[in-house]
């Protein structure tokens, strides 16, 4: 059974990818991106570690990490000591990358839509942060599949549709182009996600909404926010609400 027929037009999305880099470019994207406030700098340490801990990143270890954008959680998960080949399809937002001095060694960034990115595989662990909600699943999850080697793992964190703010923003237009998204991107449903996973072939699937912390929360209200998304995430029905999926699955050994 093949993966579910993407909506995206496999055309224009790489091209509307490209300009939004460039107009993220202009402005602050990590801000844009909710990761420069306080709060989202808070987000941004605890979503790289769940990524890293899911990916079982370590010295020995090659990644592949899509989407990089800024380079910003490719600096937290270069923390790991593993080695990273990063794609993004933006030059700009590459540009900006390219200035966190990491070590060339370790750390290497391509610019290439990642469906058609020449890379050699196979690599242990294949990484992102909301970035699969802006590709072609139908191109992107068996190529991602194809670059594992047996038992490789896959480890992501993206937006969770049955989040009401995100629900709204993913759907609306107007709302979309104002709060910074690309035209065609979207977020997940855990239990449609893991359908199409299984599809695919992957194993182990496991998707786990979490986040509760809203990157404009002031700085004096985050720990005590925090504290109560971490009850908010143990408790069933509740926690489908929250503002991203953790992903993890593997392709079979």
């Amino acid at each position: 059974m093949g993966c579910a027929q993407d909506m995206g037009d496999t055309v224009t999305r790489p091209h509307n990818e490209r300009m939004h880099g460039r107009k993220l470019s202009l402005h602050d994207p990590e801000l844009i991106w909710g990761w420069g406030t306080s709060a989202g700098k808070v987000r941004a340490e605890r979503r790289a570690g769940l990524i890293a801990e899911g990916a079982l990143l370590g010295p020995d270890i090659r990644a592949l990490e899509i989407g990089c954008g800024t380079g910003l959680f490719t600096e937290l998960f270069a923390r790991s000591g593993a080695h990273i080949t990063a794609v993004d399809i933006s030059p700009d937002l590459l540009e900006e990358a390219g200035k966190r001095g990491l070590p060339s060694d370790r750390v290497q960034f391509i610019e290439k839509p990642f469906e058609e990115c020449e890379v050699d595989g196979p690599f242990d662990v294949v990484i992102g942060s909301s970035i699969l909600h802006h590709l072609d699943l139908e191109a992107s999850l068996p190529r991602i599949f194809s670059l594992l080697k047996p038992g490789g793992r896959v480890s992501f964190a993206e937006p969770n549709m049955l989040n009401p703010q995100i629900l709204l923003q993913k759907n609306i237009p107007w709302l979309k182009e104002r709060l910074g998204d690309s035209p065609d991107e979207t977020a997940f449903v855990r239990f449609m996600l893991k359908r199409r996973l299984e599809s695919c072939g992957f194993h182990d699937i496991a998707i786990t909404p979490f986040d509760w912390l809203h990157p404009l929360t002031p700085a004096w209200l985050i720990t005590t926010v925090s504290r109560v998304g971490a009850l908010l995430e143990k408790l069933p029905l509740v926690r489908e609400c929250a503002g991203s999926l953790f992903i993890q699955c593997r392709r079979p050994a």
